[in-house]
C-alpha cells in the first residue's frame, strides 16, 4: 500500500527539501533570494514543515488567550508541548493518508458540501456560493475553511470506520449482557438539568467590559428581574442570523449532567432550581445560566443493547484508537529532523529505529526490480 513505503518521486522530493532547508538559500534569479521551508518530519511521502508547526502554534496560542491567558503565558504553555504537537501532526498525516487509501475522498467532499450548506442556512444564506462570497468579504478564505473541514472529517471518518465500528460491533450479545450485569449504575436513567441562557459575545469587544456587563446582569437577576425579559433584551445568541432570545426567552433545553462541558459543571454544581450562575467564560464570550429544573438519576437500570454497546465503546475508545495509531506509525516510514528527534521519537514509540526501517523498505523495493 502507498502509505507503507516511499516512492522514488517522494524520495527525490524529500532530498530536495532537506537540501534547501539546511540553511542554504536558493537563488531564483539575479538579485533575488527564495526562502525555502524547513522540514521537521517526513511521514511516508508527506512532510511536516516549520511553517505548518508555526501555524498550529499560532492557533493554539490564540485559543488560550481567548480562555483568559496572557499572550506570554499562552506562548510558554504551547512551547512546553511542542514535541506532543509534532507527534500529533504525524498522527494526523497518517490518518489522512489512510483515508485516501480507503478511497474516502468523494464521501468526505459530499459531507463538506453538506456542512457548508448547513452553515449557510444557519446564517440565512441560501447557497454555498453566496456563503463563500460573504466569507471573502469578511477576509475569510473559503478554500482554507474547506481544507480544514476536509481534514478533520477525514481523520474522524477513518477512526470511526477502522476502530469505533469494530469495537462497537465486536462483542457478542452474551458479552454485552455480561457487561450490563457488571455495570448496572451506567444504565440507570441519568441525572438531567434544564437550563436557560443569556449569552454575551466578546467578538470585537473589550473582554473586561463584557464581563462587567455580565456581572451587572447577574446582579439584576438575583435581585428579582425576570430572566426571560432580561434574556430577550440582552442575549446575543443567534440562529440563521437572528437573535433567538426574543422568541424563546433564552431557554436552551434539557441535558444529561454527565454530558455537560467540563467548565460548566463546577459553575452550576451548587446552583439550586431557579438560581443564577456566575458569568462563565467561553471561547467566544460569557454565559449566564438559570437552572430551570433538575431531575435526579433513576434507581433501576434498564437494558438497551445499543446503549450498552455505546458504553463499551466509550470505555475502550481511547485505548483502541491509540493502538490503531501505533500500528499505523509502526508500518510507516517516519523520519524526524535532528532538531526535534530526541523529544518527538519517544512519543511515537516506534518498534524499530526509523532510519533502519527506511533502509529495509528501500532494500525491499530494490529487490523487486527486474
Amino acid at each position: 500500500m502507498r502509505s507503507r513505503f516511499i516512492t522514488a518521486a517522494g524520495m527525490a522530493f524529500m532530498a530536495l527539501l532537506v537540501f534547501v532547508s539546511a540553511g542554504v538559500p536558493a537563488k531564483a534569479q539575479e538579485g533575488e533570494v527564495t526562502v525555502v521551508d524547513e522540514v521537521i518530519a517526513q511521514v511516508n511521502d508527506d512532510v511536516i514543515t516549520l511553517s505548518m508547526l508555526k501555524r498550529e502554534n499560532k492557533e493554539r496560542v490564540e485559543a488560550l488567550v481567548q480562555r483568559g491567558m496572557t499572550e506570554q503565558q499562552a506562548n510558554d504553555e504551547v512551547a512546553k508541548h511542542q514535541a506532543e504537537l509534532i507527534a500529533t501532526l504525524v498522527n494526523e498525516k497518517l490518518l489522512l493518508q489512510k483515508g485516501k487509501e480507503l478511497e474516502m475522498a468523494s464521501e468526505i467532499e459530499t459531507e463538506v458540501n453538506r456542512r457548508m450548506l448547513e452553515i449557510a442556512r444557519e446564517q440565512g444564506i441560501n447557497s454555498i456560493q453566496k456563503l463563500e462570497e460573504v466569507m471573502i468579504q469578511n477576509k475569510i478564505n473559503p478554500a482554507n475553511i474547506r481544507e480544514t473541514m476536509r481534514s478533520e472529517m477525514m481523520k474522524q471518518a477513518v477512526l470511526q470506520q477502522e476502530v469505533d465500528r469494530r469495537v462497537y460491533l465486536g462483542p457478542s450479545t452474551a458479552d454485552v449482557k455480561k457487561y450490563y450485569d457488571a455495570h448496572p449504575d451506567k444504565f440507570r436513567t441519568p441525572e438531567t438539568i434544564t437550563m436557560s441562557e443569556i449569552y454575551l459575545s466578546t467578538n470585537n469587544k473589550d473582554d473586561a467590559s463584557v464581563k462587567a456587563r455580565a456581572t451587572e446582569l447577574v446582579a439584576q437577576l438575583r435581585a428579582g428581574a425576570d430572566f426571560s425579559a432580561v434574556a430577550s433584551a440582552n442575549s446575543e445568541r443567534e440562529k440563521n442570523g437572528k437573535r433567538t432570545a426574543p422568541e424563546d426567552g433564552g431557554k436552551v433545553g434539557t441535558f444529561e449532567v454527565a454530558n455537560l462541558r467540563e467548565d460548566l459543571l463546577p459553575a452550576i454544581k451548587d446552583v439550586k432550581v431557579g438560581g443564577i450562575s456566575e458569568p462563565i467564560r467561553t471561547q467566544e464570550g460569557y454565559q449566564i445560566l438559570k437552572i430551570d429544573a433538575r431531575t435526579p438519576a433513576g434507581t433501576t437500570p434498564t437494558f438497551n443493547e445499543n446503549k450498552v454497546r455505546e458504553a463499551m465503546l466509550f470505555e475502550r475508545q481511547d485505548k483502541e484508537r491509540e493502538a490503531y495509531l501505533q500500528n499505523l506509525r509502526n508500518e510507516a516510514f517516519i523520519k524526524v529532523s535532528e532538531t526535534y528527534k530526541d523529544s518527538v521519537e519517544p512519543l511515537l514509540k516506534l518498534n524499530a529505529p526509523v532510519a533502519a526501517k527506511g533502509a529495509e523498505k528501500e532494500d525491499s523495493k530494490k529487490s523487486k526490480k527486474p
